[in-house]
C-alpha cells in the first residue's frame, strides 16, 4: 500500500489558521483519505485534525519593538517548528502569512530538508512597506500563493513563481439576519445601530479601547437612541468584557460572541473597527464603517518615518483607490475624530447607501472567481 502524501501547514495567527483549515478541507475534497496533515496551527486547523504542539496566540505580537521582546519565544518556536517537520519528513510545507514567524521557520526547513518544497500562502505587505522582503521571500522560498491580484508582479519581478488564487475571507456567507438580531436583544426597528470592534489581538484592544470609548461617549449623547453592538473576537472576549463592564461608556451595549456576528453585522447601520479582517467582512455586508489603528508609539515613528509607503491600510481603500472607509490612525485615531467621522455617516443615509454600495461592489472584484481554497489545494498538489 503506498504512503499517503504529507502536508506540513504552519500557521501563527487567527487569519491564517482560518486560512489553513480552509486549505486542509480543499486538500481533502481532492484526495480523500489518502492525505495526512501535521504542523502548527490554531483551533480552525484542530477542527480538522491538526495536532499542533503549541498555542499560537503567543506568537500573535504586534509592533516592531513588541516583536523585539518577544524574540527570544519566535525563535525557540521557530526550532521546534523545524524539529517536528524533520520528524513528519512531509512531502511539501505550506507557511501562512505571519511573516516573521513564518521566514524563520522556512530558513529552518531549508537548511534541514534542501529538497523538500516550501510554499508560502500569502506574502508580506511589500505594497506597503520593505519591498526588499519580495526577494528575502524569493530566496527562501520556492513559491508563492497570494490573495491579492497586485501582488503578483511585485513577486514575480524578484524572481519567485506567484499564483493568485483569491481571498477566502471575502467567500464567506456573511448574510445575516437583521431584524431577528434585533427582535433577540430588544433593539426597535428604526434605532440606529452602530458596530464596536475591537480585533482579535490584545495589542490592538488595548489601544483602541480608549479611543473607542472616548468616541462613544460623545455620540451617546449626541444620538440618545443609538444602540451600540459590539460582537467579540474569541482571543480577546474575555479581557474586552472585563474592560467594558468598568466603562460607563459601554454601558447598554449588546455585547455578543462570534456566533451571532453575521446577524449583528445585518443590524447595523455603521461601524467603528480595527482594520484588519473585519474591516474587509463589513465591507462585504456593505456597512459603512470607519476604521481606527493604533501602534506603540515608537514602532509608529519607525514606520511612518522609515518604513511605510502605502496611501491607504485598509485592503477595500487598497482595491478601490479610494478612502471609502475614512482611515484614522495613530494622531487622528481621538474620540472626537471618530465620533465626528461616524456623525457623518448617522446624518446622511445617501452617504451610507453610496458607501454601502462602493463597498459590496469592491470585495466582489476583490472576491476573484470565489475558488480560492480550491486553487491553493490545487497548486499544492503540484508537489504531491
Amino acid at each position: 500500500m503506498p504512503e499517503r502524501r504529507k502536508v506540513f501547514l504552519v500557521a501563527a495567527e487567527r487569519s491564517g489558521d482560518a486560512l489553513g483549515a480552509g486549505l486542509i478541507r480543499a486538500l481533502r475534497d481532492r484526495f480523500g483519505d489518502d492525505v495526512e496533515f501535521s504542523g502548527v496551527g490554531g483551533s480552525e486547523m484542530t477542527a480538522e485534525g491538526l495536532n499542533s504542539p503549541f498555542d499560537i496566540s503567543e506568537l500573535s505580537v504586534l509592533g516592531f519593538f513588541e516583536v523585539l521582546s518577544a524574540y527570544p519565544r519566535v525563535v525557540r518556536r521557530a526550532d521546534e517548528t523545524a524539529d517536528l517537520a524533520e520528524r513528519v519528513k512531509p512531502d511539501v510545507a505550506v507557511l501562512i502569512d505571519s511573516w516573521g514567524f513564518t521566514l524563520r521557520v522556512a530558513q529552518r526547513l531549508k537548511a534541514r530538508i534542501p529538497d523538500m518544497p516550501v510554499v508560502k500562502y500569502v506574502g508580506p505587505q511589500v505594497w506597503a512597506t520593505r519591498k526588499g522582503r519580495a526577494k528575502t521571500l524569493a530566496e527562501t522560498v520556492d513559491r508563492l500563493l497570494t490573495i491579492h491580484s497586485f501582488d503578483a508582479p511585485i513577486f514575480e519581478a524578484a524572481g519567485l513563481p506567484t499564483t493568485f488564487v483569491g481571498n477566502p475571507t471575502l467567500e464567506k456567507d456573511i448574510r445575516g439576519d437583521g431584524m431577528a438580531f434585533r427582535e433577540r436583544h430588544g433593539i426597535a426597528p428604526d434605532a440606529p445601530c452602530l458596530g464596536v470592534l475591537f480585533g482579535s489581538r490584545m495589542g490592538e484592544l488595548t489601544r483602541l479601547a480608549d479611543p473607542f470609548s472616548a468616541a462613544l461617549e460623545k455620540l451617546k449623547t449626541r444620538y440618545p437612541d443609538l444602540r451600540v453592538i459590539i460582537p467579540l473576537a474569541a482571543p480577546v472576549a474575555g479581557a474586552a468584557r472585563e474592560r467594558m463592564a468598568a466603562d460607563p461608556n459601554f454601558a447598554g451595549a449588546v455585547i455578543v460572541d462570534e456566533a451571532e456576528k453575521r446577524d449583528a453585522f445585518a443590524a447595523l447601520d455603521v461601524a467603528l473597527a480595527c482594520s484588519g479582517t473585519v474591516t474587509t467582512e463589513l465591507a462585504m455586508a456593505g456597512v459603512p464603517t470607519v476604521a481606527g489603528y493604533r501602534l506603540g508609539w515608537a514602532t509608529w515613528a519607525l514606520l511612518r518615518g522609515l518604513l511605510f509607503k502605502g496611501t491607504y491600510i485598509t485592503l477595500v481603500n487598497i482595491a478601490a483607490g479610494k478612502e471609502l472607509m475614512p482611515e484614522r490612525i495613530q494622531t487622528t485615531c481621538t474620540g472626537p475624530r471618530l465620533a465626528a467621522d461616524i456623525s457623518h455617516f448617522l446624518d446622511d443615509t445617501d452617504l451610507r447607501a453610496r458607501t454601502s454600495k462602493a463597498l459590496v461592489e469592491t470585495t466582489a472584484t476583490m472576491r476573484g472567481d470565489g475558488q480560492a481554497a480550491a486553487k491553493a489545494a490545487a497548486a499544492v498538489a503540484e508537489y504531491l
